[in-house]
């Protein structure tokens, strides 16, 4: 069964680049040219659907998608678990609607698992999510009956993944305390600089910053400098993304953030683009960063260690590289809880 995944899921990346690129010789003979123009326009209706969702960001993420479905990748995780003794269950996914597609990684590993799947979607990401589904289903359509959307409150399910907020997840633990289950929280990413960043590195950290307008929690919200670092430096090494201020919800973070701490006279650096604030606190607003200086770097780690559970991505040139935190493979999962191991041991 996990070998058919493979092939389909390969397809399934294939698929997305068609879709990326709007060609639809890539995917020829995978999906019929109707789900292919059906596709095209879901994503067209989701920029109108969500504000943030726009068309760059659409794209950005089928592409990360894309890098992740490659053929070696697929069987590196797939040779990982075994699904020989894997009996059918209901498996309840609450998904989030903050960034494109968010919700896509946990379906897979229900499918992967070889159970089936009753999604629970986000209004944010609806449209996407449901491309998607349609997707997997004439790829395999034996998965016609492992994916079911459910519009209600989710009940009949033997266990459940959901995904929201610090608010939401003590009502999930709440409703969902009598089943099995993962269930998640806020959390955001960090970069650690040494001040021997290259000029590649400080763009590759400004995609780690500003992809998806910074709304996930793979975007890196908090740096750590070494004390007398130069802002400077990393002013100049991000202003190729100084465009994205022309976005009216980002710009609108921007200014609000940049009245409310200046009316309250806090310290602030600005570009025009983005607002540096130092802070101890790890999740900045959107149209901002915080930062904060160090003297010892294993100090430092120590430091960041106890705060494990509030952090997705460590960014540095020893940990996830620069540029790289939103580009995840399929066995990275999210708070570091094994989603497939959580799927087949209960």
């Amino acid at each position: 069964m996990l070998t058919h995944i493979n092939v389909i899921l390969t397809d399934l990346g294939l698929v997305f680049k068609s879709i990326a690129l709007e060609d639809f010789g890539i995917a020829n003979s995978k999906i019929s040219k109707a789900t292919f123009t059906k596709s095209v326009q879901a994503v067209n209706s989701s920029v109108h659907h969500n504000g943030w969702f726009t068309k760059t960001e659409v794209k950005r993420a089928l592409t990360a998608w894309n890098l992740a479905l490659q053929s070696e990748k697929i069987e590196n995780w797939t040779s990982s678990f075994s699904t020989e003794n894997s009996v059918k269950k209901k498996v309840g996914l609450v998904c989030a609607g903050n960034i494109p597609l968010v919700g896509l990684h946990d379906l897979l590993c229900v499918l992967a698992a070889e159970h089936e799947a009753v999604l629970k979607l986000s209004s944010k990401d609806s449209i996407l999510m449901m491309m998607c589904i349609e997707i997997l289903k004439e790829l395999h359509p034996n998965w016609s009956n492992s994916i079911t959307v459910n519009h209600g409150k989710l009940d009949n399910i033997d266990f459940v993944i959901a995904t929201g907020s610090d608010n939401s997840a003590r009502y999930f633990k709440y409703y969902f305390n009598h089943i099995p289950h993962i269930i998640r929280k806020n959390r955001t990413s960090v970069a650690i600089l040494d001040g021997k960043e290259t000029d590649d590195d400080l763009i590759g950290l400004g995609n780690d910053i500003f992809s998806y307008y910074g709304l996930g929690c793979r975007n890196v919200t908090k740096l750590y400098l070494p004390r007398g670092y130069d802002l400077d430096v990393f002013f100049k090494g991000i202003f190729s993304f100084k465009d994205i201020v022309n976005h009216n919800k980002y710009a609108n973070n921007y200014d609000y953030h940049r009245a409310v701490w200046l009316m309250n006279q806090e310290p602030l650096l600005e570009n025009g683009f983005l607002l540096l604030k130092e802070s101890s606190e790890l999740t900045s607003p959107v149209g901002s960063l915080f930062y904060e200086f160090y003297d010892d770097k294993p100090a430092l780690k120590a430091s960041l260690e106890s705060k494990k559970e509030e952090i997705q991505c460590l960014v540095s040139n020893s940990n996830i590289p620069f540029g790289e935190a939103q580009f995840p493979e399929l066995n990275d999962y999210a708070d570091g809880i094994n989603t497939i191991n959580f799927l087949l041991e209960i």
